[in-house]
């Protein structure tokens, strides 16, 4: 169990040194290039980036995407089966990452529209 704890804190801290090099760094410096988490909570929740932090979301939205694949690391090391693990991570992928980014986009239109009032 141990194994498994340190598997997860470290697998959080590589995806996240990872994501803020490859996608935030490059996301920061030209705006034009918006992550693809970014274009899908913009369009499916209606946000209006102008309207909110753009720096704040992109490390959310690296926060939350090393938190998910930590999370599915996590539940695949529990298991034994190497193909059970492998089909538990690839029936997890999806969901999880559509229900943490559901509550990202939630919060932020929420945010949005009390900036609005």
């Amino acid at each position: 169990m141990k194994e498994n704890i340190i598997l997860t804190v470290l697998s959080f801290i590589l995806v996240l040194i990872i994501y803020e090099i490859f996608i935030v760094n490059k996301a920061k410096k030209n705006r034009d290039k918006v992550p693809v988490e970014i274009k899908y909570i913009v369009k499916k929740y209606g946000i209006n980036i102008d309207k909110i932090n753009y720096n704040q979301l992109l490390q959310v939205v690296a926060l939350t995407s090393a938190f998910d694949i930590a999370l599915i690391a996590f539940v695949m090391s529990l298991i034994p089966n190497f193909v059970i693990e492998l089909l538990i991570g690839l029936l997890l992928f999806v969901p999880v990452i559509f229900v943490s980014f559901s509550f990202i986009g939630k919060r932020y239109r929420k945010k949005m529209k009390d900036n609005e009032e």
